[in-house]
């Protein structure tokens, strides 16, 4: 469950000509005088996603030095995200969240395998794990969850050298035609909002 992507409030989805072409949001431009060639497609604009795409804020090497995950429970935790702090693993919410309140629970030691986990570690993980679903049950009322760990680059996980263990919240019905024809995942609410949220009730709902 980083847990991010910069979200928009408030603002439409798909471009005015006048911001297609470069003038400003009184102006109105004619899209006829605009080059292209019209077809039956319309367009979900989603510019944040290029922080993903170009890798920002991913490591460029696998020390703990470069790793999100390790520099995050040094910093605030509304600038980190951080929901939930425990003696040896955080929740953190997922900077790329595949839904809304997508989490990830962390250990703050810096290691990539599940094996290498103490046993102080793997029952914190597990319960903060537990913790997370019921507060996000008591928040959000999901249907039901994906919980899981990617080990290793080659099973999909964009942060191979520090174990994290995702939370994602599923709905009825959640999954559209947007991530597979768009490869585009549509998420309503703010991060820094469902942070708040989350760990306002942590400590009633957990």
């Amino acid at each position: 469950m980083s847990g991010d992507s910069a979200e928009g409030a408030g603002t439409s989805d798909r471009p005015t000509p006048s911001a297609a072409s470069g003038a400003t949001p009184s102006e109105v431009v004619d899209a006829a005088t605009l080059a292209g060639v019209p077809d039956a497609f319309q367009r979900l604009w989603t510019p944040h996603r290029m922080a993903y795409i170009d890798g920002d804020g991913k490591p460029s090497d696998a020390s703990a030095h470069e790793c999100p995950f390790c520099r995050g429970p040094q910093r605030a935790d509304e600038e980190s995200l951080i929901v939930r702090r425990g003696e040896t693993a955080f929740v953190v919410m997922n900077l790329y969240p595949y839904s809304p309140g997508h989490v990830l629970v962390c250990p703050y030691r810096h290691f990539s395998d599940y094996t290498q986990a103490t046993d102080a570690e793997v029952a914190e993980i597990a319960a903060l794990t537990q913790s997370a679903m019921r507060v996000l049950r008591a928040v959000s009322h999901p249907d039901g969850f994906n919980l899981g760990m990617n080990q290793g680059a080659v099973a999909g996980a964009g942060i191979a050298a520090h174990l994290h263990q995702h939370v994602v919240p599923r709905w009825a019905g959640d999954a559209n035609f947007l991530p597979i024809i768009g490869q585009t995942k549509a998420v309503p609410q703010l991060l820094g909002d469902a942070r708040a949220q989350l760990a306002d009730a942590w400590d009633t709902a957990a």
